[in-house]
């Protein structure tokens, strides 16, 4: 029988809200409300009302202590939500003992049970030792500054140092200031490599070999702590003598530098000069091997002729003697610009000095071209006589 006809069922005319008879539409919200209240305060124990009893739940009066504790609940799971950021590294402590570390992203701890530090892992960190630039003027900290050297010399030294966080737990439980631990260490690994070096091997040539040992040796100190760091450079920033000996000590660094300057100056003046006397002395003793060469081959060839004359002497003594007589009076009379004529039967000799007469003939020579006579053989002719005989010959 349906629902909505006369006597069916044993609702008699309940519709599917529970209404009766006149009753219709749904039932009111404030009474939904009142019985899902009197059921979750049934569930965690709420206190009926003294009033009229709802059905299945308390009165209107009741309080919402489960509500309460829902809405706590919440708020308990919502607190222990956290973020880690890219760069940090979350180190979860439960009950104030560590537990584990924590990535990037969200993340979720117990509140009041786990507590969360953050640390900052890729952040490249800063120590100073020897001096201070929180105030902008690098003042100096000579107890942590002056060292001694290994020739017993006093130097004032200044390092920075980057690092970073290698291991965030260690960082945070294994020392008390991890940054006071750093800069102790690093301290007495300047003051341990110094001491074995000499003043002029640190301010000069060896900064950047004594900054290469102090990381080195700085590292190993921080790993035997446990500090949890990572040192990325170490940089000499200066390395002088104290302020009391500072203005005798640069007169040395001075001199020293002149001594370099000058010995650069003759270095130079030496590479320039050497190959220039090299080449020199091998231009001259090419020339003397040439000459030497020429000299020989010039001795052979006159000892060769000689060997020939004497051979054609042996063979006719009179003719060779008096060809070799005449060859050597003309080698000398042809260098020379004058005459000299013996007359037959006198004792004087006639000088013709023909560089005048042909000085006079070259003047004369243009009123004697038409003619073509030669003046210098006219008084030549004139000069002869029968029988004279000449002691030398025209040039």
């Amino acid at each position: 029988m349906a629902w909505n006809q006369p006597g069916g069922g044993n609702g008699g005319d309940k519709d599917p809200w529970g209404n009766r008879g006149g009753q219709a539409g749904p039932p009111d919200l404030d009474e939904a409300l009142r019985k899902l209240q009197a059921m979750l305060g049934g569930l965690f124990g709420g206190r009926k009302s003294p009033g009229k009893p709802t059905a299945g739940g308390s009165g209107p009066g009741a309080p919402s202590f489960g509500l309460i504790v829902v809405i706590a609940a919440l708020g308990w799971f919502a607190a222990g939500v956290y973020i880690v950021e890219p760069a940090e590294v979350g180190v979860v402590l439960r009950f104030g003992k560590y537990s584990h570390s924590t990535a990037s992203g969200p993340h979720w701890a117990p509140y009041f049970i786990d507590r969360v530090r953050k640390v900052n892992v890729e952040e490249v960190r800063s120590a100073e030792i020897g001096f201070r630039s929180a105030s902008g003027s690098n003042a100096g900290v000579p107890h942590e500054s002056l060292m001694l050297t290994k020739d017993e010399n006093i130097i004032d030294i200044q390092f920075a140092v980057q690092y970073q966080v290698k291991d965030a737990p260690d960082f945070l439980f294994q020392v008390r200031d991890p940054e006071i631990t750093l800069r102790q260490a690093t301290e007495s690994a300047v003051r341990e490599i110094v001491g074995r070096s000499n003043m002029d091997f640190v301010i000069t040539e060896g900064r950047e070999q004594v900054a290469s040992q102090v990381k080195l040796l700085t590292q190993d100190i921080l790993d035997r702590y446990k500090a949890g760091l990572q040192i990325s450079a170490i940089n000499m920033q200066s390395a002088q003598p104290p302020r009391e000996v500072q203005e005798a000590f640069s007169d040395a660094v001075r001199a020293r530098e002149d001594e370099q300057r000058k010995k650069n100056e003759a270095r130079a003046y030496a590479a320039d000069i050497l190959p220039k006397a090299r080449g020199e002395a091998s231009a001259m003793k090419e020339r003397a091997v040439a000459y030497k060469q020429r000299v020989e081959t010039v001795a052979r060839g006159e000892s060769s002729r000689f060997i020939k004359v004497l051979t054609e002497y042996q063979k006719a003594p009179e003719v060779t003697r008096q060809r070799l007589y005449l060859d050597a009076m003309e080698s000398v009379l042809s260098r020379s610009s004058k005459v000299v004529v013996d007359t037959q039967g006198g004792n004087n000799l006639m000088l013709l000095p023909l560089d005048k007469l042909i000085s006079q003939r070259a003047e004369a020579g243009a009123a004697n071209a038409g003619s073509g006579r030669d003046t210098t053989a006219e008084i030549l002719r004139g000069l002869r006589q029968p029988g004279d005989r000449r002691s030398g010959r025209d040039r």
